[in-house]
C-alpha cells in the first residue's frame, strides 16, 4: 500500500544542515510530481518544495525558499530534499508525496509517505 518512502530524517542543531530521500515502491517517480510537505502540531500542514514530472520546474514554499533545494537523482529514481541553515521552526514531520500531474504543493496528491522526524534544536 505504501507507494513512496521517506528517509533522510533526525536530530540536526540550529544552522546545520539535513538531506531527505523520497523513493518509490511500486511506483515511477520519473512519471509522477512529487511534493514535499511537513505537519508540526502547532502549524498542521505546510508545503515545503515541489518539482514537475519533467524535473524542469520547482517551486518553493515562503518559509523555506533561499535555505532548501528539491532534485532528482542521476537515475531519476529518487527525489532529494537538501535542508541548509536549519531552523527551530523546520521541525516536524516531513512527507513525500506523489500526483499523477503538477499540483505545485496544492491538494490532489495521490500517494503519502509515512514521514520522517525532522528535529532541529534551538
Amino acid at each position: 500500500q505504501v507507494k513512496v518512502v521517506e528517509s533522510g530524517g533526525g536530530l540536526v542543531p540550529e544552522g546545520g544542515s539535513l538531506t531527505l530521500s523520497c523513493t518509490g515502491r511500486g511506483l515511477n517517480l520519473y512519471s509522477y510530481s512529487i511534493g514535499w510537505f511537513r505537519h508540526a502540531a502547532e502549524k498542521g500542514r505546510e508545503g515545503v518544495a515541489c518539482i514537475s514530472r519533467s524535473g524542469g520546474e520547482i517551486y518553493y514554499g515562503d518559509s523555506v525558499r533561499g535555505r532548501f533545494s528539491i532534485d532528482r537523482d542521476n537515475a531519476k529514481t529518487k527525489v532529494i530534499l537538501s535542508n541548509s541553515n536549519l531552523k527551530h521552526e523546520d521541525t516536524g514531520i516531513y512527507y513525500c508525496a506523489a500526483a499523477p500531474k503538477d499540483r505545485w504543493l496544492r491538494p490532489g496528491y495521490r500517494y503519502w509517505g509515512q514521514g520522517t522526524q525532522v528535529n532541529v534544536g534551538s
